[in-house]
């Protein structure tokens, strides 16, 4: 139990990071996301997984996986948004490198690993269906 709550707090700080990560260019807060961000994103939010996973009480629960996944899934998508807005002049992104590269960071990390982890929770139901 005290492993499955240290993976959700570490899972949570990591997706903290990436929130930052994609709010900051945006201009939704006044922050300017340091090179810690960047690291410990992936970092903790693979490590709060692990523990979540390691922590839960059902061998092949989907709770660890949901938890994590679709929260990274979503900031992958509200990454997307922000650079289609910025690519269509509507927000200025912090301007012409910084603030693209923190929200196409987020949208390819948060993307592939969100979506594979979205995509395993279908996964695990479809051969209850077939059968």
């Amino acid at each position: 139990m005290l492993i499955a709550l240290a993976g959700a707090i570490l899972a949570a700080l990591g997706l903290l990071c990436a929130a930052v990560l994609v709010a900051a260019p945006l201009g939704l807060v006044a922050a300017v996301p340091g090179l810690s961000l960047w690291i410990l994103f992936p970092l903790l939010t693979l490590i709060g997984y692990a523990l979540l996973v390691v922590g839960d009480p059902r061998p092949a629960g989907l709770g660890p996986t949901k938890v994590v996944a679709v929260p990274m899934l979503a900031l992958a998508l509200l990454a997307a948004a922000g650079l289609v807005a910025a690519g269509a002049g509507l927000v200025n992104a912090g301007g012409a490198t910084s603030g693209y590269v923190s929200l196409w960071y987020v949208l390819a990390l948060g993307g592939v690993l969100g979506g594979v982890g979205s995509a395993a929770i279908g996964r695990r139901r479809l051969p209850d269906r077939m059968s």
